[in-house]
């Protein structure tokens, strides 16, 4: 399958390195490729410059976020939240008929703070939207032509894309949406990831409480150190 990932932090390179590895075509998108490429500098997660895990990953393209998306199949969105709803929708015509999953979480940067993203140094950022909205669902709007599925949201995406890594792969992942077949397809992707049980929450409001988990996720990181890998399980 053409498959795009938009992004190139370390959650996206999770995925691209998977996807490769189970034989698909992978595009990837950024705002400016060149300006991506000439990076020479880890970024503030201290992931290293993406033109060497290219290096390392002969096959895969870097395009921009429309051309990544107008050659794939299926797309996987791993912009960050702050962003995400002004790029996609740049990239509409591209992305209309086609499934996004969207794994993003909607972080409010705050200028007042030394370090705005949620980072070992123990900041925990604002949500917005939350509650009465959500990420997920603000794309899908700006997308009306497209199907949006929201998933990845409560696993860091290293254990997403390799889910025996943790307890051996026994714990739970949570997709939401509007659309069954676009459902199917991001299943049918992560039981090719090696995940063994899916939980469908049903329409895409979900995506509310699987943003607000973030929360969560970032104080259980804290207690336990990040790099800490953990999964959830729903015992039913």
């Amino acid at each position: 399958m053409k498959i795009a990932v938009l992004g190139t932090g370390g959650g996206a390179r999770a995925h691209i390195a998977k996807l490769v590895e189970l034989g698909h075509e992978v595009h990837v998108g950024t705002r400016d490729p060149k300006v991506t490429l000439a990076r020479t500098e880890p970024d503030m997660m201290g992931t290293p410059p993406f033109a060497s895990f290219l290096a390392e990953h002969p096959g895969v393209e870097l395009h921009t976020f429309a051309d990544a998306a107008e050659r794939a199949e299926l797309v996987i969105n791993g912009i960050d939240g702050h962003n995400a709803v002004a790029a996609l929708s740049a990239a509409a015509g591209q992305l209309a008929g086609k499934t996004l999953v969207d794994y993003a979480v909607p972080f409010v940067y705050n200028p007042d703070l030394e370090h705005p993203w949620p980072t070992p140094w123990g900041v925990m950022p604002r949500l917005d939207p939350c509650d009465i909205d959500s990420l997920g669902e603000r794309i899908q709007r700006a997308l009306p032509d497209t199907k949006v599925v929201k998933a990845f949201v409560t696993q860091e995406q290293a254990t997403v894309v390799d889910p025996k890594a943790v307890g051996g792969g026994e714990h739970t992942m949570f997709i939401a949406g509007e659309h069954a077949d676009a459902k199917r397809a991001v299943t049918d992707l992560l039981e090719a990831y090696g995940w063994s049980d899916v939980l469908d929450l049903g329409p895409l409001v979900c995506a509310r409480g699987m943003e607000m988990y973030a929360h969560m996720h970032s104080a259980i990181g804290f207690a336990l150190g990040f790099g800490t890998h953990f999964g959830i399980k729903v015992v039913r």
